[in-house]
């Protein structure tokens, strides 16, 4: 059977920006109460405006167990948690022979450790209660990498790994685990990017969209457009000299290498010196 969304209470991680923003602003519009987590406490807070009292923000870095355990606090009159959308995330692109290492150890920490901080946190009282729902926000690139994001790329395989085990591990606790995989959205993060040829652009609001809908309906795994997974899978089966023949063919595995760098300066600088993003 489908689930309402209204009444339930929600986590939204990253809710300042892009994915995040619209998650948390498309469930709140269906009666949910919302949490959003971000490090931006000020701009999370106009994600929040709208809404009155049965959606609530708050300072969040994802890297930090700590700060899950006083954002929890801050939220808690909206629990207990029916859903944890695992949202935040930072893309910063280029060569991994020119990455700071101190850039590499962040990707990990948010896109990561972000993740399994925020599972720790929540898991345990939706194991108690007997029901759950963990949705966690990865990337295409997660199943299928692509040059000039080898570090972001890892982390998102690390995502899929991770789901794919808590999934096991928290269903005879009647907690659902389901994996997003976007390619590229319209949101800062994937500011320069551009478009690959024959792929209709993605918005943050297409991603909310099918977050609702697995929130309605779990499932283990979905893909945003869904239309990506049949010829993502199918590359995945191949033999490696003709998948590497096709992707140097492909105009979608070049897409990041093609980004725009001063388009991305803002974003690439902010991703940079924080300890903690949002898409």
């Amino acid at each position: 059977m489908s689930r309402r969304i209204a009444g339930m209470a929600v986590i939204v991680t990253g809710g300042a920006r892009g994915i995040g923003r619209a998650t948390a602003q498309r469930l709140a519009r269906l009666g949910a109460s919302v949490a959003v987590g971000d490090l931006d406490a000020d701009l999370a807070a106009t994600t929040v405006a709208p809404f009155g009292d049965r959606v609530a923000s708050a300072r969040l870095d994802v890297t930090d167990p700590a700060s899950w355990s006083d954002f929890l606090s801050e939220v808690d009159h909206l629990g207990p948690w029916d859903a944890l959308i695992n949202n935040a995330g930072i893309m910063p692109l280029g060569s991994l022979l020119k990455e700071p290492d101190q850039l590499t150890r962040t990707i990990f920490d948010v896109n990561v450790f972000g993740v399994i901080n925020g599972t720790k946190a929540v898991a345990p009282g939706m194991i108690d209660r007997g029901r759950g729902h963990i949705v966690n926000v990865a990337s295409a690139v997660g199943r299928l990498a692509v040059a000039n994001a080898a570090t972001y790329s890892a982390s998102k395989f690390a995502v899929v790994g991770f789901s794919e085990a808590m999934r096991a591990e928290l269903a005879p606790a009647g907690v659902d685990v389901t994996l997003i995989l976007p390619t590229v959205v319209q949101t800062e993060l994937s500011a320069g990017v551009p478009a690959a040829k024959g792929v209709k652009p993605v918005t943050p609001g297409d991603v909310a969209k099918v977050i609702e809908s697995a929130l309605r309906k779990p499932r283990a795994e979905m893909w945003v457009p869904r239309w990506v997974q049949g010829p993502t899978k199918l590359t995945q089966a191949l033999p490696r000299r003709v998948a590497d023949t096709l992707d140097r063919l492909s105009e979608a595995g070049k897409v990041l290498s093609r980004a725009d760098t001063a388009a991305r300066e803002t974003y690439e600088q902010r991703a940079r010196r924080s300890t903690s993003g949002t898409p």
